[in-house]
């Protein structure tokens, strides 16, 4: 192969980076750029995907620049007729090498992303209230036991945003996950990982979002026709904000009880 050749198949090589860089998100979707963390879970996340990626690019990068340059260096085109390369087969200490780092790589990835996953995943008792997170086809329900018993009623849509789910900051909060379907995965990035809302099991996970902000995220597991419309957008606000939205949805509730029970 020559020089020229391997010069014009660079664009093949670069072109799924390019199209990975330049995507635009879909209406509803995040991006596929990592966002900036605002909770602790999702900043020991993206911890986690910063300390996996970086070996893992420059291990990519030197077994293709070694790949390259065995194509270039041994090309049949400069080699005598019937040349035949150095054979390496048998040998033992090669094959160790070759077998142990391999190995060892995955076990320290395997190791440090399952403390990670025991930390930021666990049930906690320390937090400041509750908040049931129940995923349906094709929508998520917020219930707020511990602030007048409301519950948050959300469609999934692509026509515009959902209706959000709002938390004070600095507040630590419990995330109660549940379906009632089929299975659904809670996932905003900047705040925390994905997490499964299985029927019948409960799971959980946490969040403490230290700023005021609007943040997205999406349904990460394939749940039917609508999965594509579950987006979700979390909504922190001042204590104060928070205490007087809880107020407005508690009246709001009240009074669409009182107006079904004249109705009946």
């Amino acid at each position: 192969m020559k020089l020229g050749s391997l010069t014009r198949l660079w664009p093949l090589a670069i072109l799924p980076a390019v199209f990975l860089v330049t995507s635009c998100e879909a209406p509803g979707g995040v991006s596929p750029i990592f966002p900036t963390p605002v909770s602790p879970n999702g900043q020991d996340i993206f911890d986690t995907y910063i300390g996996i990626s970086i070996p893992a690019i420059i291990i990519f990068i030197g077994v293709e620049l070694a790949l390259l340059w065995v194509v270039i260096r041994y090309r049949r085109s400069k080699q005598p007729a019937n040349y035949v390369p150095p054979q390496i087969h048998g040998n033992f200490r090669l094959e160790v090498v070759w077998t142990v780092i391999p190995l060892v790589v995955v076990l320290a990835i395997a190791v440090y992303s399952f403390n990670e996953l025991q930390k930021d995943f666990q049930p906690i008792s320390n937090y400041d209230f509750e908040v049931v997170v129940s995923g349906h086809q094709f929508g998520w329900n917020y219930t707020y036991p511990q602030a007048g018993g409301f519950t948050i009623h959300q469609e999934g849509t692509l026509a515009g945003d959902v209706t959000p789910f709002v938390v004070p900051v600095n507040s630590l909060i419990r995330l109660r996950l549940q379906g009632t379907d089929v299975i659904h995965s809670w996932w905003v990035p900047a705040i925390s990982g994905k997490t499964d809302a299985v029927p019948g099991y409960d799971n959980f996970t946490w969040l403490k979002i230290d700023r005021v902000g609007t943040w997205r995220g999406e349904c990460a597991e394939l749940c039917g026709v609508g999965h594509s419309t579950m987006q979700i957008i979390v909504q922190s606000m001042t204590q104060s904000d928070f205490d007087a939205w809880v107020k407005q949805q508690v009246a709001a509730q009240h009074a669409a009880r009182s107006a079904s029970t004249s109705a009946s």
